[in-house]
């Protein structure tokens, strides 16, 4: 069995529908995912949603349905999202799920076994928003006057009997980790922003709330559910058999393991301070990395529903495509670092990259094999500027990508992937086959011969970036399933097809040119 590899999203907050962060975050780890398989990785990709809290409560007080509802509701909104723009997860957990209550239960259990967990009174600033308790010195004053959380969402003195847990006590076991860990928090900046938090002093934590009842009953104390994020982080390993399937948690979340959390840098916090602070208490082995990703920007700008600069991303994917949409977030942004998002560039990097560069250079070459040798695959003899394409698009496209992929880096794959793109661009412009159809036709089958394996392998190299498009262009050139690998990038499918008298038809083209929408004329 290879080596197994678990990687998670953040589970979603439901209370509204999904916008394009929500899309960039799945997009992305779904690409990271997708390239581990091709690795030849046992590969668990969990994603979901996080139901419970009091903001799950207030939104469903408000439209007068219930919690239950609400949830149902707005968790099928999320599952389509991911369905619709190819998100291979292998669960889709939700946090309503009686496996993840009896999950939930046993860490607490586990925590309050460790001495861990203690009752008292909590008495501090909370945001609602955030589902967050914020210190004093953390809170900032609204222009109006309003008390707000470093993220500027509203908080409110709040008091309550609380169950705590006691985090003051991991303060030095958790600087331990990061400094013999230094890959557990990445990128660096949110590794620094963590490391300056907990060097501060960490404060134990209030994890229960009685003033409402939306959430995990917390055990022996009927009157208290969990703090959400108690139970929000304790989905990742009830994806992997916590408590009771042992076989299972040695598999995907084993001491030592490649685990793999992809969140936003908002929630690094929760992720890569109280998360590892609860599976130390309860003995349970921490994940690998917590990756904290940048925010997508609107033009610049933060997304707001009071500016109306929100975009479903469905809209988006049903406007330009699937896998345009995915091209684009993963192309646009360096991964870790915050992004700007536009109906211009999406347009732009669709039509240049996707449809000029790669699309036309299959178009092309297709196109003249099915006319000129009325679909017969052209012959292949040894030429040395021939190999030396092969082998660089070999370097990029099976060594660079997946290392760049492995790096959580899905930018830098990409632009491995463009770099080869270029490289046969060249090549075809240099060799000229539609020149040397008259001149030297044996050099023009060898040209056709070299631009057909080396499309061949492109199409292979960037499935785990638009999946549909890369599909469809391997079936249609005959690349068989057990060669759409990075191991199998070398594999010698091309003289197989010639074997079997394999003919290819006129292709239709991958990226039908994108126009810019009409509302959106006046910005170009």
């Amino acid at each position: 069995m290879s080596r197994p590899f678990t990687i998670t999203t953040a589970i979603s907050y439901p209370n509204g529908r999904p916008h394009i962060g929500h899309a960039y975050e799945a997009i992305a780890t779904d690409a990271i995912a997708r390239a581990a398989r091709m690795m030849g990785r046992d590969v668990y990709f969990q994603t979901g949603t996080d139901e419970h809290g009091l903001k799950m409560a207030q939104t469903a007080r408000a439209r007068g349905i219930t919690p239950a509802e609400l949830a149902e509701e707005m968790s099928s909104y999320f599952k389509e999202m991911d369905d619709t723009l190819g998100i291979s997860y292998d669960r889709f957990i939700r946090t309503t799920e009686p496996a993840h209550h009896c999950a939930s239960q046993a860490i607490w259990q586990a925590m309050a076994d460790a001495g861990d967990l203690y009752t008292g009174r909590y008495e501090g600033w909370y945001s609602v928003r955030d589902e967050a308790y914020y210190g004093a010195e953390e809170i900032v004053e609204g222009e109006n006057g309003e008390k707000l959380s470093p993220q500027g969402t509203p908080v409110e003195w709040t008091v309550e009997e609380s169950w705590f847990f006691r985090l003051s006590k991991y303060q030095e076991p958790l600087l331990k980790l990061y400094a013999e860990r230094p890959e557990f928090i990445q990128p660096e900046s949110r590794r620094n922003e963590v490391l300056r938090f907990v060097e501060a002093g960490l404060q134990d934590l209030s994890v229960s709330r009685s003033t409402f009842d939306w959430g995990v009953k917390v055990p022996g104390s009927p009157d208290h559910v969990m703090y959400v994020w108690v139970d929000a982080l304790t989905n990742y390993i009830t994806g992997c058999g916590y408590p009771d399937d042992a076989e299972r948690m040695a598999r995907y979340w084993p001491n030592g393991g490649d685990i793999v959390h992809i969140i936003g840098k908002d929630i690094v916090r929760f992720h890569a301070v109280y998360w590892p602070a609860f599976l130390m208490s309860a003995g349970i082995p921490l994940p690998r990395t917590v990756f904290g990703h940048g925010f997508l920007l609107n033009r610049g700008t933060k997304m707001s529903k009071s500016l109306g600069n929100v975009v479903d991303p469905l809209d988006w994917a049903e406007r330009y495509g699937v896998d345009q949409l995915r091209y684009f977030l993963l192309a646009e942004v360096n991964f870790g670092n915050d992004g700007s998002y536009s109906t211009e560039a999406i347009v732009q990097r669709a039509n240049t990259e996707l449809g000029n560069a790669f699309g036309n250079l299959a178009q092309r070459t297709l196109s003249f094999i099915a006319k000129n040798l009325e679909g017969r695959l052209p012959v292949r003899t040894a030429n040395a500027d021939d190999e030396i394409l092969l082998d660089m698009v070999c370097q990029a496209a099976g060594t660079d990508m997946p290392a760049a992929f492995e790096r959580l880096a899905p930018h830098e794959a990409i632009q491995a992937w463009l770099r080869a793109v270029f490289a046969c661009n060249q090549y075809i412009d240099a060799q000229a086959p539609w020149a040397l159809r008259k001149t030297d036709p044996a050099r023009m089958e060898a040209v056709l011969a070299t631009l057909y394996v080396a499309i061949g392998r492109l199409a292979v190299a960037i499935q785990p970036v638009i999946p549909g498009s890369a599909a469809k262009l391997l079936d249609h050139i005959g690349v068989p399933a057990d060669a759409r690998t990075y191991e199998g990038l070398a594999a010698n499918w091309y003289a197989e097809l010639q074997s079997a008298g394999f003919t290819v038809a006129t292709p239709t083209p991958l990226f039908p040119r994108l126009e810019m929408p009409a509302e959106d004329s006046e910005d170009v």
